[in-house]
């Protein structure tokens, strides 16, 4: 994107965005109005309002806000107001946006190497593990903020929104039933790659289609947490639900990363002592939404069919043909890629063998 197209796109989105400060693309909005004003902190989410990353980023406002002393207030704009997630990204970039989510799926056009969260079955069955691995393993923390440093993005956190799950119109028991099914994906080549290995016709399709997309027959199925199968009522257009554990739906929360280096260090602090407090309170909301939105859906609709668990056989048979998938990764990432798959895997087999242990 050249400067013409960033400043027509800025002026567009700050159309939006509520008055009151004066933005400075090279202070990351640290300008306001007045002295008097709080500084105006924007946080952009990829979900609906009552979603997990809303109510990250509720959270987020909350302690900000208290522990700032009222010095900053935080706006968050769910899905939608400020457009794609592909655009949230892009507003990252001009710092119009100082903090946003950015899920694998869309940023791994960016940062190709992150689309390792899109392997599936490479991850625990224990969501204690996975929250460990992701947020409290030096090593990966170094590796993953380094990858998102090139891009000139700073990683927060990275979290799973709970185990995505199927909604079909037909059961699936096993890769076999997967052939021909028309499977909405996010734009990503590795999710594309991975319906594929089943046997599926992958459908890429914004979110924000996804029901109509259902309801009209342009696709047979597609993946999410269950509370957003709730939330955006993709139940009520098929007949199926599968937990088939195949993979969490995994985000991150993000800022620019010369918006954090212009930040003085109590500030710095603020942030990433606030992030540090949110990454267990985040895994007991999660686990909390989708337990109480399976129960909505089961109230909601008493003839939909739902298998909450895959046979050990039929795990495995997924399991199986998933596997040269990682190979086409590898071939799109390089020996970074390679390199990041190997230490992702050890770290996570590492914490399996110690919870064992204990």
């Amino acid at each position: 994107m050249n400067l013409i197209q960033k400043t027509i796109r800025s002026a567009s989105v700050l159309s939006l965005i509520l008055c009151g400060a004066l933005l400075c693309t090279s202070c990351g909005a640290e300008v306001t109005a007045s002295t008097d004003q709080p500084t105006q902190w924007r946080f952009a989410i990829e979900e609906t309002i009552g979603s997990v990353q809303h109510q990250y980023a509720m959270k987020f406002k909350e302690l900000i806000e208290e522990r700032s002393n009222g010095e900053i207030e935080v706006t968050i704009y769910p899905y939608g107001t400020l457009g794609t997630s592909d655009q949230i990204t892009e507003l990252v970039d001009m710092e119009v946006v100082q903090f946003a989510m950015a899920s694998p799926g869309h940023l791994g056009k960016l940062i190709p190497e992150v689309q390792v969260f899109l392997l599936h079955f490479l991850f625990s069955d224990d969501d204690e593990i996975n929250n460990q691995v992701l947020n409290k393993d030096p090593r990966l923390q170094k590796t993953f903020d380094e990858l998102y440093a090139r891009k000139r993005l700073k990683l927060l956190s990275i979290f799973s929104e709970g185990w995505q799950v199927w909604t079909m119109k037909e059961p699936v028991h096993q890769p076999e039933d997967f052939s021909g099914v028309k499977m909405r994906v996010m734009t990503s080549p590795l999710l594309i790659a991975a319906y594929k290995a089943y046997g599926a016709s992958p459908t890429p399709l914004p979110y924000s289609e996804v029901y109509s997309g259902l309801q009209l027959n342009m696709i047979d199925g597609q993946e999410n947490p269950v509370f957003a199968i709730q939330e955006m009522n993709f139940y009520e257009v098929t007949d199926w639900m599968i937990f088939a554990r195949h993979a969490p739906f995994i985000t991150t929360a993000v800022t620019n990363r010369d918006f954090f280096d212009s930040l003085p260090p109590e500030r710095q602090q603020l942030v990433t002592g606030v992030v540090a407090d949110l990454n267990d309170y985040i895994l007991k909301v999660q686990k909390e939404f989708n337990q109480e939105r399976l129960e909505l859906i089961r109230k909601n609709k008493p003839k939909l069919k739902i298998i909450t668990e895959l046979t050990p056989d039929a795990r495995e048979a997924f399991r199986k043909a998933s596997q040269p998938v990682r190979d086409k990764f590898i071939k799109m990432t390089g020996e970074d890629g390679r390199e990041l798959l190997k230490e992702l895997q050890q770290t996570i087999q590492e914490y399996e063998d110690q919870k064992q242990q204990n």
